[in-house]
């Protein structure tokens, strides 16, 4: 068992690497966004799935570029985008990690600039301390509003919690 400690540092930090990458797609940061991933990170969403840094700037610029034709306001102009992240499960097993979340995708889209949710799904990731820093190794965008891209019918966690308990007895 880790030292309770520990396990909340960990889980703080976690959380902070989950909205740091959040906000560095909202604000479109694609350095800041592609530095939250190993250096063979991969991303799995969907337009594609890239992988490392370098791709995955690459594939962040692409979407920076695309929002104002993807979300518009009412008057065509390009909407602001901003997403939300709640139901945080966090498993940590040493230097490794896993999350599931549920997100949501808003602009200011709607009627008189009002919210409006354009997307919603699931992350589900796999994480690892690099010289003391968690990062992602491996994110995975669920989107309910694409067909394809759904949530699996097994509650996530469940996934996750077996991952976690295989490097447990690894370890």
């Amino acid at each position: 068992m880790s030292d309770p400690a520990q396990l909340a540092r960990d889980r703080a930090e976690i959380k902070d690497l989950m909205g740091r990458y959040l906000f560095a797609m909202d604000w479109h940061d694609t350095e800041a966004y592609a530095a939250c991933f190993t250096e063979d990170g991969v991303l799995d969403y969907a337009m594609a799935t890239l992988t490392g840094r370098e791709e995955i700037r690459r594939g962040a610029e692409k979407f920076r570029d695309a929002v104002g034709d993807l979300f518009k306001r009412e008057d065509g102009s390009p909407a602001l985008l901003r997403h939300v992240l709640d139901h945080i499960v966090i498993r940590v097993e040493g230097d490794e990690a896993w999350t599931t979340a549920f997100w949501w995708e808003m602009t200011d889209g709607g009627p008189g600039r009002t919210p409006e949710i354009q997307s919603f799904g699931t992350y589900e990731d796999e994480l690892v301390r690099v010289n003391g820093q968690w990062l992602f190794r491996r994110r995975k965008i669920y989107n309910e509003l694409i067909p394809g891209r759904e949530t699996p019918a097994e509650n996530p966690v469940r996934h996750y919690d077996a991952a976690a308990q295989a490097a447990a007895k690894r370890n």
